[in-house]
């Protein structure tokens, strides 16, 4: 990998763009036209120190008047990777309209299963698409592609690019695909070869650093919103009745925050940035039955990553999925079983019901804000990887759609327990700020 500065957020280019665009459009966005985020500075201390007499700012996405690539001879693919998200096929068909319709390029492939689609040991058929492909993907849920976690060869998966003489790699994935996508660059580079490699940012938790918002959050809130009000009826359906909802969230609670602010018939929130005690006068379980002695029933959300220090005390090495992501303990079930065992001790009946909706939130279909959303992701994709972009992606930051270098990019935005968004789900909720002794 190569070194870089930091906080360096010059975009990489593959050379001259000499060609003219095909499209007709009223205006063209310059490359010396930036977007400054000096305000961005008040909530991100390093980057202020880092900052010097001139203020940061980005370059600003949409369609170049000169591009680098000969659209008739231009070759693209796209690939998707890791967990599914609401308006991956979105994403894909606004890639392929764009490409086609707009630039007439004609020569579009799709890699299948992620990056093993790359690797030829894996034997995976690579898939031609067109607009008569993509015309309806948008209404179901899932990826055209299919997807795959783990990591694969760098030097292989571009020996594949350039034997397949692709010009343009689509990457639409999280964390771990955005830098295999920066390896990917990087290797090229060193080979000197024009491919531009362009990622479209994926993950359903919106915990990434500079990206305003990301696909698939808008409707993750829409569906987690339909199980808590599910799991509010069956705890008022009974006597002293818990809903118990388990979603998306390893290690931000943005999904569990933004849902229980969108439904305000929560009553606990529990996410991973806020540590909380079981037992003890001040612990959870004391303030759940202060609940439900005075309310008779309560409603419970936890994002899946709060509270893993309880499953299984002392135990410091954390096991990893494929991806690199922590493989994480069921704290919805774990939850289940304590608060029934509590309540059991106490003498005290109480009707728990669990609901847990990730995997049907994950495949769903976007909604219209979501689809908005993956349908400017992908057209400013492909004005970036024309005009011979590379080692980027694309995403909203401040209202403005921006090209920002995959390096500067990483899942470590985190709900933070002393700003506003906190302190309105402890307002909303009722619960205590700090469920600790």
């Amino acid at each position: 990998m190569m070194n870089h500065p930091p906080y360096d957020f010059t975009i990489q280019s593959l050379g001259e763009c000499a060609t003219d665009s095909p499209l007709n459009v009223s205006f063209f966005t310059s490359d010396r036209k930036r977007v400054l985020f000096d305000h961005f500075l008040h909530d991100h201390d390093d980057l202020r120190k880092e900052q010097d007499t001139a203020p940061l700012s980005v370059e600003l996405a949409g369609p170049r008047d000169k591009i680098f690539f000969e659209p008739i001879q231009a070759k693209a693919a796209i690939v998707t990777c890791g967990g599914l998200c609401p308006g991956i096929n979105d994403v894909i068909r606004a890639i392929v309209m764009e490409l086609y319709h707009r630039y007439e390029v004609r020569n579009i492939i799709g890699i299948r299963y992620g990056f093993r689609g790359l690797i030829p040991r894996f034997g995976y058929e690579l898939m031609e698409l067109h607009p008569d492909t993509v015309e309806n993907i948008h209404g179901v849920g899932g990826s055209l592609l299919s997807s795959s976690r783990g990591r694969q060869d760098i030097v292989e998966m571009v020996n594949a690019l350039k034997r397949m003489n692709i010009d343009i790699l689509f990457c639409i994935g999280g964390d771990g695909t955005m830098r295999a996508a920066e390896a990917l660059t990087d290797e090229t580079t060193r080979r000197r070869l024009n491919i531009s490699v362009i990622g479209i940012p994926k993950t359903i938790d919106n915990d990434l650093t500079l990206i305003q918002k990301t696909f698939g959050y808008d409707t993750a809130i829409s569906e987690a919103v339909n199980a808590i009000r599910c799991a509010h009826v069956e705890a008022k359906g009974a006597p002293m009745g818990i809903g118990l909802v388990k979603i998306m969230g390893r290690q931000s609670g943005q999904i569990a925050a933004g849902s229980a602010l969108a439904q305000n018939d929560v009553n606990f929130v529990l996410v991973p940035e806020v540590p909380f005690d079981l037992e003890g006068e001040k612990g959870f379980l004391a303030a759940l039955e202060k609940r439900l002695r005075h309310r008779h029933h309560a409603v419970i959300l936890v994002a899946e990553g709060a509270g893993q220090e309880h499953i299984e005390p002392g135990k410091n090495a954390v096991d990893t999925d494929a991806s690199g992501n922590p493989r994480l303990k069921d704290i919805g079930f774990f939850l289940k079983t304590r608060i029934e065992e509590h309540f059991s001790r106490l003498n005290i009946e109480v009707n728990l019901k669990y609901i847990d909706p990730s995997y049907m939130i994950r495949s769903v279909t976007a909604n219209a804000s979501d689809s908005i959303y993956c349908s400017a992701l992908g057209q400013y994709a492909v004005h970036a990887g024309m005009a011979g972009k590379t080692g980027m992606l694309v995403g909203l930051m401040q209202d403005e759609y921006v090209h920002l270098p995959l390096k500067m990019v990483s899942s470590k935005a985190r709900l933070d327990p002393q700003g506003t968004i906190w302190m309105r789900v402890l307002e909303s909720t009722g619960q205590p700020p700090i469920l600790k002794n």
